[in-house]
């Protein structure tokens, strides 16, 4: 994955569109984010905190972010001796299908903890949901001071141009995304729509946030230039090879597979820094890859045969969580056959993890 973050130009657009965008290596984790806030604070008193977290879902981490945000700023003011922020403003965001209700239900408890164990009142603290796409204006200009995003700019706004399913020659026949086998069409539709949305994305953030503000993004990505790279296309290889085997048995329709192509991309850290450059309003302070395994390292033994299938297990999990609701509404899979192809591609991942430990990268 990819850890990103962004310092938006003081409102010049003359300099703005001259800067350099300038890019280095530290080392990851969690004080990225703090970082960020702490540097946007150290010369500002900031009345009221516009934050964004973009891509939110609705699971239990849904507001663990702000929660690290809000720590963040409690310890500066501590500190420093002196309240820099007034109130928070927070704005919860996702697509319009998202269960907000279920982050609405958590809030009496969340306003909870931030009184018992940060002494802050429901007065400081406005939560409210921002439906819609992150690749479109969300918010008024100059209304937000940090923006967060995690695991989401991967996904692209739609299937690239040309490989839709309704499409009238399918180039990308057998696949799910990029391969090695995909003809350059396919690569090069995957890049212009990454392109188009990141660049869409970009602006859309450089109108809403406040000369100064600050934006940490992080997403799937990789290493290499090429896009056919085994850790930033492998794991829709391996699904599409248990789809396949489900296929020829006739249990799945191959032509529906041949329709279908991944809304989803990994880029690479010179295309991210291309559609930066090229909006100007926007350098970047960190821009750091590192890998993670696809099990997240939980299973050490995977060359025995308990740990292939542990692994193979957990991978697929994993995976099924994300990509499920699509394969399903696409290929019109049934109960059991979802269980099946899922069980399949658990052991096609464990026999691959158990001789080559592909790692997913995070820029």
């Amino acid at each position: 994955m990819q850890v990103l973050h962004m310092n938006k130009g003081d409102g010049d657009t003359s300099y703005a569109k001259n800067s350099t965008v300038q890019s280095k290596i530290i080392s990851v984790g969690k004080p990225i984010m703090k970082e960020a806030v702490l540097e946007m604070l150290c010369n500002n008193v900031i009345e009221s905190m516009g934050i964004a977290d973009l891509g939110c879902s609705s699971g239990p981490n849904s507001l663990s972010v702000i929660s690290e945000i809000m720590d963040t700023v409690e310890a500066a003011n501590r500190l420093l001796g002196r309240r820099l922020v007034s109130e928070f403003r927070v704005f919860l965001n996702d697509l319009y299908s998202n269960d907000f209700n279920n982050i609405f239900m958590s809030l009496p408890a969340f306003y909870d903890r931030l009184k018992e164990e940060k002494g802050l009142e429901l007065e400081s603290c406005f939560i409210l949901g921002a439906p819609g796409s992150f690749y479109s204006r969300l918010f008024p200009t100059n209304s937000l001071h940090f923006v967060h995003s995690s695991s989401s700019l991967h996904w692209l706004s739609q299937v690239p141009a040309g490989l839709e399913s309704n499409a009238l020659k399918r180039l990308n026949k057998g696949k799910l995304y990029i391969s090695k086998s995909s003809p350059q069409s396919v690569v090069d539709a995957y890049l212009l729509q990454f392109r188009n949305d990141f660049s869409l994305f970009i602006k859309s953030r450089s109108r809403e946030l406040v000369a100064g503000g600050r934006m940490v993004l992080s997403f799937m990505g990789r290493s290499s230039t090429d896009p056919t790279t085994e850790n930033s296309c492998y794991q829709w290889e391996l699904l599409a090879q248990a789809i396949m085997s489900l296929a020829r048995e006739g249990r799945i329709e191959e032509e529906k597979l041949d329709s279908f192509n991944a809304p989803y991309y990994a880029p690479c850290a010179e295309e991210i820094k291309d559609e930066i450059q090229k909006e100007g309003s926007f350098t970047i302070d960190r821009l750091e890859a590192f890998e993670i395994d696809w099990d997240g390292g939980a299973v050490t033994d995977i060359h025995t045969p308990h740990g292939k299938l542990s692994v193979g297990r957990r991978v697929a999990k994993a995976i099924r969580a994300v990509v499920e609701s699509m394969l399903e509404s696409h290929l019109g899979i049934e109960p059991d056959v979802m269980d099946d192809l899922f069980i399949r591609y658990g052991d096609i991942v464990g026999t691959h993890l158990s001789k080559s430990r592909t790692k997913y990268i995070n820029l």
